[in-house]
Formats: structure tokens, sequence, C-alpha cells
């Protein structure tokens, strides 16, 4: 297998597609966005392809259920597997909270490996205190630790600590993903 070296990093040739994963402010689109760029690969927003029915239910102070969050994983698991299929792996920032949602974006890409964003509660409601996000208001930040169930060692996974710098980890996950591809048969 070939490498290529990225920021300083040597990333396998095959770069598998990424989840950025983490309750809602803990800096998904920010890593996900700087990880595509490392890489030279798309970056998605699972946010942008919410229904409009879901922003309204969360605009609302409403948490999502399973059946809000379905078909919106599907729409992000077969834009995963489709671009995957053409030789295109992808970074999408997706919440990914529980293992039923990893199992199902995994569905079309079983490659995936997923980045998540760990971090105390505190300090990820005061990083939302200096932000307005355009339907996810502060106040689902309980709803979503509740519904956060941690990584399974069977899951392909980065865990990452949210408060170092976003350089640090991007160079962390690129240095975990050369580990992950050389584990993997």
């Amino acid at each position: 297998m070939s490498d290529h070296p990225v920021h300083g990093n040597t990333v396998p040739a095959n770069v598998p597609p990424l989840i950025v994963m983490g309750v809602s402010g803990s800096g998904k689109s920010t890593i996900g966005t700087a990880l595509a760029t490392a890489l030279g690969i798309e970056f998605i927003d699972g946010d942008d392809l919410h229904p409009r029915a879901n922003k309204a239910k969360m605009a609302a102070g409403h948490p999502l259920n399973d059946e809000d969050r379905a078909p919106w994983l599907e729409i992000i698991a077969e834009r995963i597997g489709a671009e995957l299929a053409d030789g295109r792996p992808i970074v999408v920032a997706c919440s990914s909270l529980k293992r039923k949602y990893r199992d199902q974006l995994t569905a079309y890409a079983p490659s995936t490996v997923f980045v998540h964003l760990n971090g105390e509660r505190g300090i990820i409601s005061e990083r939302q205190s200096h932000r307005v996000h355009e339907y996810m208001p502060n106040t689902l930040l309980d709803s979503q630790f509740s519904t956060l169930e941690p990584l399974q060692d069977d899951e392909r996974k980065v865990i990452v600590d949210l408060t170092m710098k976003p350089e640090a980890i991007v160079s962390f996950v690129l240095d975990r993903l050369s580990v992950i591809d050389a584990a993997t048969p």
C-alpha cells in the first residue's frame, strides 16, 4: 500500500470515509472541515441533510426521536456509500449518538471510521453559549448527552479530547488512521 504525506503525517492512500461525531457544540463541523482539507477530500455537514420537519422540531426545542432520525441517517449512509463506490471517501459531520445509528450509517460503507469529539458537558455548554445555531437550541444539550452511547470495541474509531486545538486533533486523527488501516485485514 502506498502512503502519502499530509500536513507532516503519513496517511494511508486508501482513506476510509470518516464520520466526525459528538453532541451538539463539540466541534464536528470545524474538525470535519479541517480533516477533509488535510486529506484533500469532500466535507459534508450532516445537519444540511436534515428534513425540514426535523429542523422545525429542534428549533421548537424538542429533541428528535429514533423515528425522526432514521430517514436522515439513511440519506447520509447512502451518500457515504455512493461516494465510496465511486472511489471518493468523504468526511461527514453527524452526531451519531447511538450504536444503532452508527450501524445504519456504516451499512453501505463498513470501512467508515468514527471520530468522536469527546468532552465534558460543562466545556461544551460553554462553547454553545458563544454560538447561535440555525435550529439547535442549547436547551437540547442534555438530551444529546442522555442519548449518547459510547463507541464499542468492535467499531472503527478514533476518540479525541475536544479540548485539543483543531490542528492537534487533525494530526492525532491522521496518525490514528494509519494505525487503524494497518490493523484491518
